[in-house]
């Protein structure tokens, strides 16, 4: 039987005793997050905070946006602004006598503890408050993504370093010269940011290693080597449909030969359509499992399990993930992408991270990359932007 691969704990990371060694003016016990209620940004604060070692010790809070009627059509809008909109439209609708859309739903009001700060005022309201034992108007604010808002409203702002795309020769091209000064970025990153590869995720060492243990009796005994298809879904950088799956469907077929065992899943952003195709071509082969969504999510044990991955490339989620396990990580639909999201392929590809997924290849042999480490490394900058203004992490 293939050893399992699994990535190593991260090597010359420095621990909290050895980051705080003088000046500390207080102790964080706990975190807030602050979320969108799309699972994929939020996972990416809750992935740092188990890397600085406060699993468990944090609260999440949601301000969600106004939805349906024209609401779809105002998701670039700060939140703020956003839900001042809502709430003139509602107005005007209930004066002119035209019912209120039912599937319209109201902007969370968030406040926190006694501070009544405002978190953020982001169209991209995801990231992580620190509350310390000191006096409640000295928090730490730090923001995940680029929050399309002033960067000094933030002590850190940890980032993809494709939210620069606009700011690149390529990026200016595309933008036309009149909307530039509308686009942000507008400026380069400054000593505060902190540029990542892809995404912030939970798939650390722990986390894979954990999950190897809990997924051993149905995932080790399969045939090997095993290939594990991710399937997302189409956005509007990286539109597909039914071509792209009977086209991956089509190079899966000239693979099979080389795979032991396939096992494939869908996101909650897969169309209908699509994982229909799948399912009636592969449904009845031995060597391949479709989950149907049902039971336990699989994701962690097949990042520790898999031999090799095939991935569209709609997600950076999830080929973040599956990049820091070292792993051959074959990408579909890459030529499909637009705007930072053809940057972020490019970057993962210089690095020898994915390789287009052809058809031909042969799964049985591996080739590997060094594998990404932006989560770990992102709490090292957090924990030295805390040391600096004095703090220390109780774990």
């Amino acid at each position: 039987m293939r050893p399992i691969r699994l990535p190593e704990p991260p090597i010359g990371r420095r621990s909290a005793a050895e980051v705080f060694e003088a000046g500390i003016y207080g102790i964080i016990k706990r975190v807030v997050v602050i979320g969108n209620g799309f699972s994929g940004a939020e996972n990416q604060c809750i992935g740092l905070v188990r890397a600085l070692g406060l699993s468990g010790c944090h609260t999440l809070y949601r301000v969600t946006r106004p939805r349906g009627g024209i609401n779809k059509w105002l998701h670039w809008l700060p939140v703020s602004l956003h839900k001042k909109l809502d709430y003139v439209m509602r107005q005007i609708c209930i004066y002119s006598g035209v019912q209120v859309e039912a599937g319209w739903s109201k902007v969370v009001p968030f406040t926190i503890e006694k501070t009544g700060r405002a978190l953020c005022w982001s169209s991209r309201l995801v990231g992580i408050q620190f509350l310390l034992r000191a006096p409640l108007n000295d928090l730490g604010d730090f923001t995940i993504q680029h929050p399309r808002s002033r960067l000094n409203r933030f002590d850190l702002v940890i980032t993809p370093q494709h939210d620069y795309h606009p700011l690149t020769p390529h990026g200016q091209r595309q933008i036309p010269w009149f909307l530039r000064r509308w686009i942000t970025p507008r400026r380069p990153p400054d000593g505060h940011v902190v540029l990542t590869v892809g995404a912030l995720h939970l798939a650390d060492s722990a986390a894979l290693r954990s999950a190897a243990s809990v997924w051993h009796d149905e995932l080790a005994p399969l045939a090997r080597p095993l290939l594990v298809v991710n399937i997302g879904g189409p956005t509007s950088s990286c539109q597909y449909g039914a071509d792209l799956a009977k086209r991956l469907i089509a190079m899966l077929q000239n693979v099979l030969w080389s795979c032991g065992s396939v096992r494939i899943s869908f996101s909650r952003r897969t169309p209908e359509k699509v994982s229909k195709i799948l399912l009636k071509e592969f449904s009845s082969n031995p060597k391949v499992y479709i989950w149907d969504g049902e039971g336990p999510n699989p994701h962690m044990g097949h990042l520790a399990w898999a031999d090799a991955f095939v991935i569209t490339a709609d997600s950076v989620s999830m080929l973040s993930e599956a990049s820091t396990t070292g792993k051959p990580v074959y990408v579909i639909g890459a030529e499909r992408c637009t705007w930072k999201f053809a940057d972020f392929q490019k970057s993962l590809r210089d690095r020898g991270a994915v390789r287009p997924f052809t058809g031909k290849e042969d799964i049985s042999e591996s080739w590997s990359y060094p594998p990404l480490n932006d989560t770990a490394e992102a709490a090292s900058q957090v924990m030295k932007a805390l040391a600096d203004r004095g703090w220390t992490i109780d774990t």
